[in-house]
């Protein structure tokens, strides 16, 4: 069984920071793609930044330039640093795995930007 787990989110000011955490109960490597998905209130959830098997990144525009997603292969972890946090950048943060044909979800962590 394949688990992810979120982790990081909280309460930020308008120009602040915070770091995701997803973490795999199994190797990363497994995955073809590993992703970090938002879903605000009444809308759509939709790609934030994605990180391939070779290592290739992808972003949003909108958030180009302030977040970055990496990974740790030796702690099966992916992350997402955020900086110049915005309060558009609220929503429920979630982590996705790609196994060939199956996408793995994470359960979701909140992340609010307000003064």
């Amino acid at each position: 069984q394949v688990q992810l787990v979120e982790s990081g989110g909280g309460l930020v000011q308008p120009g602040g920071s915070l770091r995701l955490s997803c973490a795999a109960s199994r190797s990363i490597f497994d995955f073809n793609v590993m992703g970090w998905y938002r879903q605000a209130p009444g809308k759509q959830r939709d790609l934030v930044a994605s990180i391939r098997f070779f290592g290739g990144t992808n972003y949003a525009d909108s958030v180009k330039g302030r977040f970055t997603i990496s990974r740790d292969n030796a702690k099966n972890t992916v992350y997402l640093q955020m900086n110049s946090l915005k309060p558009e950048d609220t929503a429920v943060y979630y982590c996705k795995g790609t196994m060939t044909s199956n996408d793995y979800w994470g359960q979701g962590t909140q992340v609010t930007v307000s003064s």
